[in-house]
């Protein structure tokens, strides 16, 4: 206890388990190919920085002859407007939480306590491999069944359009797909904002391209002479033209994707268009949830200090943590024994038939049901809890008395011999 209390607490981000990268102390969350958002800037911000310094030579020579310059000011201010919120939605998308889902310290419990071949309800709690969960269950979104997948790493049922991150290593929800442009996710949380990204770039590449396109055919020259003189108009025209195709086609699916409800992770594995899409609601809503709706809360508050248990990685399917029926008697009846009894329970207990008890508890004194139920939907509302606890209570009443009573039997046996 004194060196835990002399440990200096750590924050949830410090802790965290999945492969993000932290600055400014939890506040910002980032992929772990942050790296190159320095790329994604540098495309953006290099040939917006040539644009407005031809504009500004532009400017210069109209003034020394004496040319209204007026249009070429704002034609200077639009485009640093527009690198400046591109770059601003980039980062937005690329620093905070795009809707990770908590992980489960432990695997959820079934929705009964008796699914078991084991006299312990331990092995139901515990991190064992005993315990067996359904790998996909089936619920209803929208009155359409869809079935959701169970989480080896997170230990969780995923939560409908939710997926596993590999580069991440996060459950997200509401999973687009991993851009390696933002070095983000892009989920429920940063969906809006990625799109921004996406359709300002646009945008911002047909200016460029469009005046640079100006710049050469105000020449009087013509335009082959122009182009010879002007090679950094030349540049940015090659340029935007090849990023405008990018942009714009990624623009255009995503509007598509947002107006039929979609993930580009659904739309490229279940294909909705060959069956129907129960999270449709209509262009117009669809549209509406997108850009108008509040962006949900994050799930995780990251500079929160970490519990002791997130702070220590248990080993959870080890060998080591397996037990027999025998052991599991051994572990939860032994203590109270021997203070009561001042006798070693093991060694009591060695001999007993388990096969027998177990074969006993499906007779009539001790109706126990070890039919195997599938785990309960970690977002589900919980259903039957009174009853559930009823019978594990129960339940493990009748295991304590039949041991108890076999206990008693066999130590009164000398006596009566």
């Amino acid at each position: 206890m004194a060196e835990q209390g002399n440990q200096n607490p750590i924050r949830l981000y410090q802790a965290w388990k999945g492969s993000n990268r932290f600055f400014c102390w939890g506040r910002l969350i980032f992929g772990p190919d942050v790296s190159s958002l320095y790329l994604t800037i540098v495309l953006i911000g290099g040939p917006a920085l040539c644009f407005c310094i031809r504009v500004y030579q532009n400017i210069n020579d109209n003034d020394k002859h004496g040319k209204d310059s007026d249009y070429w000011y704002i034609v200077l201010f639009v485009a640093a407007f527009l690198t400046c919120l591109d770059i601003l939605f980039l980062l937005m998308t690329s620093s905070r939480d795009p809707g990770i889902i908590p992980r489960n310290t432990k695997p959820p419990e079934s929705e009964e306590a008796f699914d078991m071949n084991t006299p312990s309800m331990e092995w139901i709690n515990d991190k064992t491999p005993h315990l067996r969960l359904p790998r996909t269950k089936e619920v209803i979104v929208n009155g359409h069944p869809v079935n959701v997948k169970y989480c080896d790493t997170c230990m969780l049922y995923r939560p409908p359009r939710a997926s596993h991150c590999s580069i991440c290593n996060n459950c997200v929800q509401k999973f687009d797909h991993h851009c390696p442009w933002v070095g983000q996710c892009i989920g429920l949380r940063n969906y809006r904002f990625f799109y921004l990204f996406i359709s300002t770039s646009t945008v911002l590449c047909l200016y460029v391209l469009g005046f640079s396109w100006v710049h050469i055919a105000q020449n009087k020259e013509g335009v082959l002479k122009a182009m010879q003189k002007d090679i950094l108009s030349d540049v940015l025209i090659v340029y935007c033209f090849i990023t405008v195709w990018f942009v714009g086609g990624l623009s255009v699916f995503h509007f598509y994707l947002i107006c039929t409800n979609q993930t580009t992770y659904e739309n490229f594995r279940y294909r909705y268009d060959k069956k129907e899409n129960p999270y449709h609601k209509g262009i117009i809503r669809n549209l509406q949830e997108v850009f108008l709706s509040k962006i949900s809360p994050s799930l995780n508050n990251f500079r929160a200090f970490a519990c002791e248990a997130e702070n220590v990685v248990a080993e959870e399917t080890g060998t080591d943590n397996v037990r027999t029926s025998k052991e599991k008697i051994d572990i939860e009846m032994g203590n109270r024994f021997a203070e009561s009894e001042g006798i070693s329970l093991p060694e009591i207990l060695q001999n007993l038939h388990y096969d027998e008890l177990e074969g006993n508890s499906k007779g009539k004194e001790g109706i126990v049901d070890f039919d195997i139920q599938p785990s309960p939907f970690i977002f589900e509302p919980e259903k039957r809890d009174e009853e559930i606890i009823a019978r594990e209570t129960e339940t493990m009443h009748q295991w304590l008395f039949r041991v108890s009573s076999e206990c008693g039997r066999r130590m009164q046996k000398p006596f009566a011999d």
